[in-house]
């Protein structure tokens, strides 16, 4: 599977302990930025009603949904109970020169 790199934000747009939305490609993404400086990258869709995850709480590695209150581990997408009966799609992110680069189906 050929990786595909795409810039979608600077790593500064997105503060320590907080999500942050991003449109690229068709996609509606999720970025977080974990405290310790971890980033990663989801839908940012809830899988169980639509609703932006980014607007929702994030504690640690958990991202709570703001319209039902499911929760799912940033990391790896996983559904951390009910309503939430699909996991999230995650993305593989990277920093290069102060970018964060996702990599996105091709």
């Amino acid at each position: 599977m050929s990786e595909n790199w795409v810039r979608v934000a600077a790593a500064s747009d997105v503060a320590e302990g907080t999500a942050f939305p991003v449109e690229i490609n068709g996609l509606t993404l999720a970025l977080y930025h974990l405290e310790g400086g971890q980033y990663y990258c989801t839908d940012n869709i809830c899988t169980h009603a639509f609703a932006l995850l980014t607007d929702g709480y994030l504690d640690g590695n958990i991202v709570e949904c703001p319209l039902h209150a499911g929760q799912f581990d940033v990391c790896t997408g996983k559904g951390l109970g009910a309503p939430i009966e699909e996991d999230l799609q995650t993305y593989k992110v990277k920093v290069e020169g102060g970018e964060l680069l996702v990599n996105l189906p091709a």
